[in-house]
């Protein structure tokens, strides 16, 4: 089964991700993220987010002074990640957040880390289960003693509520279309999308240029798969970590049937192999 590091995603897309995300209420995300982490113990330090994206939730939670390591597979949202970082750091002689290039199935760090997190469904991107074991045995390899992983999922009641429906939003400057399908016996989630992208928000237009009537098309397949609490669980034990808790998302109660995302928090346990530093 492919994943999204075959299909090329967040290509064409990664460029008008922010413009359709500005609904997105990151800050509460990230305030919810905060008490998580304080709440196990993770009040500084080094903070990897797995699948960043344009860097989001990495900013913010650098803004509240945790280092921070931003990873991602797709070269054009790192991209606007590190354009976004440098407008605001431009003053600085060293930015604040590495951004990384790299499949978090094979990552590999310096060091170890306080915590990880990884947020915006990137972990049903993973659509193999030993995908899926294989990032959680690589992020426990990469975790300081007893390091926290806190990451969220999309869940199959939300997927099945999605259905086989087409979605489409427009605006000024870019729209998309975007045909959904569940496929139920499997739990995977296919979403093909079309964007239209105005030439003028891809490239600088100079003052005296006339600007673009034109727009670019791009078109991209997504895949997610459905977890159950139970299967992540297992994984979680094969690779090692410790279960700690489930919530529905931004909340501190468990998840019911009808969690349409919900957030887990696993635990590193001492490794007779490791290098602890």
């Amino acid at each position: 089964m492919k994943t999204i590091y075959d299909f090329g995603a967040y290509t064409g897309f990664a460029f008008v991700y922010d413009l359709f995300m500005d609904n997105i209420p990151y800050d509460m995300w990230c305030t919810y993220l905060k008490s998580l982490l304080e709440q196990y113990h993770i009040k500084s330090g080094i903070i990897a987010e797995l699948g960043c994206g344009t860097g989001n939730i990495t900013k913010r939670l650098s803004n509240y002074g945790y280092d921070m390591i931003g990873i991602d597979c797709s070269e054009d949202m790192l991209s606007i990640a590190r354009e976004k970082m440098m407008e605001e750091y431009d003053m600085m002689e060293k930015p604040p957040i590495l951004y990384l290039m790299q499949d978090m199935r094979e990552l590999e760090l310096y060091g170890t880390v306080a915590a990880f997190i990884s947020v915006c469904d990137s972990m049903n991107y993973l659509l193999e289960e030993k995908d899926l074991l294989q990032v959680f045995q690589v992020v426990n390899n990469y975790l300081d003693p007893d390091g926290i992983f806190i990451f969220d999922l999309k869940t199959e009641a939300y997927f099945e509520r999605l259905g086989e429906n087409t979605f489409a939003e427009n605006r000024e400057m870019a729209s998309f279309f975007w045909e959904n399908n569940y496929h139920k016996e499997t739990k995977i989630n296919e979403y093909d999308l079309t964007v239209y992208i105005s030439e003028n928000l891809l490239e600088d237009v100079e003052e005296e240029k006339e600007e673009s009537n034109l727009f670019l098309r791009f078109d991209e397949i997504h895949y997610q798969r459905a977890y159950s609490l139970e299967k992540i669980k297992e994984l979680l034990e094969k690779a090692g970590m410790k279960f700690l808790a489930a919530y529905d998302a931004f909340s501190n109660h468990p998840p019911c049937a009808d969690s349409e995302r919900i957030y887990i928090v696993a635990q590193e346990q001492h490794q007779e192999n490791k290098l602890y530093l």
